[in-house]
Parts: C-alpha cells; sequence; structure tokens
C-alpha cells in the first residue's frame, strides 16, 4: 500500500494578525517539510484566526484574506517550500448567488485551500454552518457544496472543514462513496468539559463511515470567551488511534499512513451525499512506500478532569492578556478562594513577576483573610501591597450615612474604583474573581467585585472552585514544589466580608445544592417544575430561578472569561434583560 507523511500543524492563529498568520504557517510548514513531510495541514481559518465574528461582513478583510493566500502560496515556493501541498483554512467569499438564503455572489465564507508550487490549485468553502451554541455561522456564510479529493503519490484524500463531520451525512458520507484513502478535516472546535472524549468517539464513527483513516487537525489557544484545546488525532477506519496531540500545545504532530491505492472510477462532477460536486484535483508524486524509518506516531496522554479545566483557564488568560497587548494583570486578593485561584491562575498564565494584587481591607475584614493573602503572594512570589479602603469608606459614609446593603456594596465599589485607578496608572489589566455561581444568582457588586477586563473563573462554578484550588496544590506537592494557595483559604467558609460574621450560607443555599439546582437551570434549560419533581426543594428552586432571572442585567456588564461548561453565560446563554417570564 501507499504511504503518506502527514503533519498536523496545531497551532495558535491570532484573529486579525494575517501577517503574523501567514509568518506561522511558513514556519511550521518548513519543520514539516524538513522532517519529511508529504502534505501539510493548518486548522480552519489558520489565516485569519477564528472565529472572526462581523469581521466577516468587512470588504476589506475579506479581500486581505484572499490577496494573502496567493501571496502565501508564491512565498511557499520562493523559500523552497513549494513542493510539499499545504492545507490552510482562511476567509473566502462565493462566486454565485445563494437564492435559498437571499445571498448574492460574493457573499463571505469559511474557506480552505490547498496551495502548491506557488498557486493556490483548488479552494472549497465549509458545506455545514454550525448555528448553535456559541456558533452562528449562517449569519456570516454561504456553505459550500464540493467535495474536494487530492490524488497525491498515489492515495485520494478527500478534505473537509470541522462542522462537515459533526453532522450526519456530507462530506463524510462522500469521501466513502469516492472510497477515499484518507479524511483530512481541518477544525476550530472551541473547548468544553469532556470534549475530547465526544471528538473520538465522533472521529471513529465518522472514520468507520467514510471506510478509511480520519485526521482531525484542531487549533490551540484563546479567542475571547472561547478556549481551544487542540486534540488532534488520527484513526483508522477501525478506530485505532494512530497519532494523538496534546491539549493546549502547540505541536507538529507527523504520523506515516499506509493508505489504499487511489481507485480511477471515479471523475470530476460526480454528484454526492447531499449534492455535494466532486473536485479531483492531482497533485501528482509515485506512489511511494513505506519509510525504512518511520516517523513514531506520537500518542499523548490525557489530563484528568482537573488538569484539564485548569489548562482551559490557564490558556484563556494568557491568550486574552497577551493578545491584547498587556504584560501584567492586576487582581484584587481579598484571602478568600476566589480570588486566590485567579491569582494562582494568572501566576501560571504569564508568570509571577506579572501578576500584582492589593489587599484592601476594611473595618470588616478578618485577620486570618489579611494573613491568606500575603501568605498566597509569597508562596507564589507574586506583587503585593496592601492598601486600606477604612478612609475612603469613612469618608464616603460621613457625607451619606449608608445602612445595611447600600454600605456594603460602598466598600466593593470603592475597591472596584482603586483597582481601576492603579490599573489605569501602572497599565496592568484588571482580573475579576467572580464565579458562575455568583455570577447566575446576581451575588455580585456591580462596578465593584465586577470591575475588570477579564473574568478567569466567570464560567466555574463555586463547588467545583474548591476542587480545582485543591487540585493545584496537590500539583504543586507532585513536583516538590509548594503549594500556592493556603490550606485555610480553602477550608474556611465562604464570606464577602461586608458585615460582621458574614458568610455567604447567609444570603444563599450550600453551593452543592445551588449548583446543582443551577446546572439544571442554566445547562439544562429545565424549568422550575421539571426542577423540584426531581426531588429538590420547592422554596429552595424557586428562589434560585426567581435569583437567576433577576441577575441577567448584571450579567450582561460582566466581562468575559474562558467558557469551559456546554452553557456558559454569554454567547452561549441569551436571554432578555426585560422579561416578565417567571416561572423557569
Amino acid at each position: 500500500m501507499p504511504n503518506l507523511r502527514l503533519a498536523l500543524c496545531q497551532n495558535d492563529p491570532w484573529v486579525g494578525d494575517i501577517t503574523r498568520n501567514s509568518d506561522e504557517v511558513v514556519r511550521w510548514t518548513r519543520q514539516a517539510a524538513d522532517a519529511g513531510a508529504q502534505l501539510v495541514a493548518f486548522p480552519e481559518m489558520a489565516l485569519t484566526g477564528y472565529p472572526v465574528e462581523d469581521l466577516a461582513l468587512r470588504g476589506s478583510f475579506v479581500e486581505a484574506s484572499r490577496t494573502a493566500l496567493v501571496e502565501l502560496a508564491a512565498r511557499l515556493r520562493d523559500e523552497g517550500l513549494g513542493e510539499v501541498p499545504v492545507v490552510v483554512g482562511y476567509l473566502g467569499r462565493s462566486d454565485h448567488d445563494s437564492p435559498r438564503l437571499h445571498r448574492p455572489a460574493g457573499s463571505p465564507q469559511n474557506c480552505a485551500a490547498v496551495l502548491h508550487r506557488g498557486e493556490v490549485v483548488t479552494r472549497f468553502a465549509k458545506h455545514y454552518l454550525p448555528n448553535y451554541g456559541v456558533f452562528d455561522e449562517y449569519r456570516y456564510f454561504v456553505p459550500g457544496d464540493q467535495l474536494v479529493v487530492l490524488t497525491l503519490h498515489g492515495v485520494d484524500v478527500a478534505l473537509a472543514i470541522c462542522e462537515d463531520i459533526w453532522q450526519d451525512g456530507g462530506r463524510a458520507t462522500a469521501a466513502g462513496e469516492v472510497d477515499a484513502g484518507l479524511l483530512l478535516v481541518v477544525n476550530g472546535s472551541p473547548y468544553e468539559r469532556n470534549k475530547d472524549d465526544v471528538r473520538l468517539e465522533l472521529v471513529q464513527r465518522r472514520a468507520a463511515e467514510a471506510g478509511c483513516t480520519l485526521a482531525y487537525l484542531n487549533m490551540v489557544g484563546g479567542q475571547d470567551e472561547l478556549v481551544f484545546d487542540g486534540d488532534s488525532v488520527v484513526v483508522s477506519k477501525d478506530g485505532e488511534v494512530l497519532a494523538r496531540a496534546p491539549q493546549f500545545e502547540e505541536r507538529l504532530l507527523l504520523t506515516d499512513l499506509e493508505l489504499p491505492a487511489a481507485p480511477a472510477e471515479h471523475t470530476d462532477g460526480l454528484i454526492l451525499t447531499d449534492g455535494l460536486h466532486l473536485v479531483r484535483v492531482d497533485l501528482g508524486g509515485e506512489a511511494l512506500p513505506a519509510p525504512a524509518e518511520p516517523v513514531a506516531a506520537e500518542i499523548a496522554p490525557r489530563l484528568d478532569d482537573e488538569a484539564e479545566i485548569y489548562a482551559a483557564l490557564v490558556e484563556g488568560t494568557r491568550a486574552y492578556v497577551r493578545k491584547n497587548g498587556f504584560k501584567s494583570v492586576l487582581i484584587g486578593l481579598s484571602g478568600g478562594i476566589d480570588s486566590a485561584l485567579v491569582a494562582a491562575i494568572a501566576v501560571d498564565a504569564v508568570g509571577a513577576e506579572n501578576v500584582h494584587c492589593i489587599s484592601m481591607p476594611s473595618r470588616y475584614s478578618s485577620e486570618h483573610s489579611k494573613d491568606d493573602a500575603a501568605d498566597l503572594a509569597r508562596r507564589t512570589g507574586l506583587n503585593f501591597r496592601t492598601v486600606s479602603i477604612a478612609p475612603m469608606f469613612d469618608a464616603y459614609m460621613g457625607s451619606l450615612g449608608l445602612t445595611g446593603l447600600a454600605e456594603e456594596n460602598l466598600q466593593s465599589r470603592l475597591r472596584g474604583t482603586l483597582l481601576m485607578a492603579v490599573s489605569n496608572q501602572e497599565g496592568h489589566i484588571v482580573l475579576a474573581p467572580g464565579n458562575k455561581s455568583e455570577l447566575a444568582v446576581g451575588y455580585s457588586t456591580l462596578y465593584g467585585d465586577s470591575v475588570g477586563a477579564y473574568g478567569p473563573i466567570k464560567d466555574v462554578y463555586k463547588s467545583l472552585i474548591f476542587r480545582l484550588a485543591k487540585w493545584r496544590n496537590e500539583a504543586a506537592e507532585a513536583r516538590g514544589e509548594e503549594p500556592p494557595i493556603p490550606e485555610n483559604t480553602i477550608t474556611k467558609p465562604p464570606s464577602a466580608e461586608l458585615r460582621p460574621d458574614q458568610v455567604d450560607t447567609d444570603s444563599l443555599p450550600d453551593y452543592d445544592l445551588l449548583d446543582t439546582v443551577l446546572d439544571l437551570y442554566v445547562e439544562g434549560d429545565l424549568g422550575r417544575d421539571a426542577i423540584v419533581a426531581r426531588g429538590f426543594p420547592p422554596e429552595v428552586v424557586d428562589r434560585v430561578v426567581r435569583l437567576v432571572d433577576t441577575a441577567e442585567y448584571k450579567r450582561r456588564q460582566y466581562p468575559p472569561g474562558p467558557k469551559i461548561s456546554a452553557k456558559g453565560f454569554g454567547r452561549d446563554r441569551r436571554l432578555p434583560i426585560t422579561n416578565r417570564w417567571r416561572r423557569g
């Protein structure tokens, strides 16, 4: 059987930075060519970054992408890399009207192209457009109607883009109809918990349906709320994992594949499943035997649940800080579990020397909280200072005479103002410490603890916060390091410390109960009656549902943060702020 050495470039494209992304394609292609690769692939929209959102509607950006694609093909040739075919995703446009979608010729498309010998030898557009969860590609793109099959070194390689294999039929089925030897899928598939298992099962199922080896290439990095975990994988038609890249790391995944010889009976224009038109592209090259020294295919181990989630939070935070041009971050460090975990994530994301924390005690701050904040700073080596808000608080109280909730919220807002002032003065980006449980029920203060440009734990329920903190400490101990988070921070009852002897359970149900109900209501979209029918106390459910529904206006004003769940606040869950439906 012919052999093909495939290189999957699991890299991190930056949205809008076409010049940088082009340079990265050249750099990774050189590495792949030096390793003897005969076909090189890059992720979905690797030339523009993904997702580009409304940039797709700007004609100047579309044309910049198309122009850069042609220039990239010539550059690869001029730098001695033209003989190896390169599959790269980019933002393109349609050549004809799409009456069904009421879209004219020239409308944007999510495309991929094959570059070879200085030319763009073929282009094709994504066939299935996702329009659920974080995706709204029908807003931007026109679907493609081709199945491109490359004949290279005696092997037929069918090409697809991401959603093309998440839906039944389409290019996976069509690849089987033309007896392709390899189905190569380029992806921009965002991370969420346990998606690596779902992805592998999907890839194995589609390989069986196509009757051929399937190579699934995914990007890494972060883009606003989305985190991309890589996890590229190659499986045989029988489902055997032949190669698998690590999660959350850029990597060149090389593998030698023995593939069936290309059949000769399928010709251009053949109509396949879902109306796809077969487009054959012969890139030449003799069929090659297995090399005398095959590459050792990598099969990277999987991360466990807490390690995977923590890596996603670090990756999302690092990407947001760096891609927005910041070098350092600022955190209000209270001594509580939330700000402690955010500080640990920030240290791992950008380095302790670039993390600045301020303790801002008031008359209600406990000594143990002040000590815990200082202890965390000592353990991690981050920059730490203390600025009491007592003088500011007393000045406000002397002028306004606030009481109750207004007095409590004033403390939080003074801290928010202080953080933003230091941010403006010193150029740090402020990280907000709110977790998903608090955001769900509105247990936060607008313009107080909600200030900041990014919320690293925005999509993490409180009960998971504790597990992640324990995991991070255990990981440090396993490496012979001092755990970053003081044990007292993890074990003491959570408290906002805005009034004497306050604890969170004064205002909220126990977090394990609260988070279970929230998961059913937010992620599961179950109504009040359905949740009660599962055995939860009606008074608790009624209260939680009411709190969630009335806090929508607060969530709209909270900064973005990395999505790790099936349904995060923001892109996933879009409910009206003004809403009289109160039955769950």
